[in-house]
């Protein structure tokens, strides 16, 4: 019989923001997203925890081996670190670089790269601030 475990993995990188609807005016984002609005935008050191699921290796008694798992979450974040968030990547071309949405696209990205590993992906959670974070799942 196979144990299924999770094995989660803590990264830390930053990157910086703008909360911007073009949608609205300039009155309705500044009543929606305060401060948050400001064109120079603003930054975080943003902690990621990546969570994997799979089954324990009877052989090697690991779900995945960390020094394979570290450069997956590497290459990912390596499009978002020390990047304004906005401008730097498409994927917030038109979506608003909230903490909700940047941890759905680490998620849909660390996802992709897992498909040819023996463990899936459970959960990110992505901490903006050291008591704000969001946990992302499917």
């Amino acid at each position: 019989m196979n144990d299924y475990m999770t094995l989660s993995k803590r990264i830390e990188f930053s990157a910086s923001h703008r909360y911007w609807n073009d949608e609205w005016s300039e009155e309705e984002n500044i009543k929606n997203f305060g401060k948050c609005t400001s064109k120079f935008g603003h930054g975080h050191n943003y902690v990621l925890e990546t969570t994997v699921k799979g089954p324990v290796d009877p052989e090697t008694g690991m779900i995945i081996n960390i020094y394979n798992l570290k450069p997956i979450l590497k290459g990912v974040l390596k499009e978002f670190d020390h990047k304004f968030l906005n401008i730097d990547t498409d994927y917030f071309e038109k979506l608003i670089p909230t903490t909700e949405n940047f941890a759905k696209i680490l998620y849909e990205c660390i996802d992709e790269k897992l498909k040819d590993t023996s463990c899936k992906l459970l959960k990110v959670r992505l901490y903006e601030t050291k008591d704000l974070f969001v946990d992302y799942w499917k």
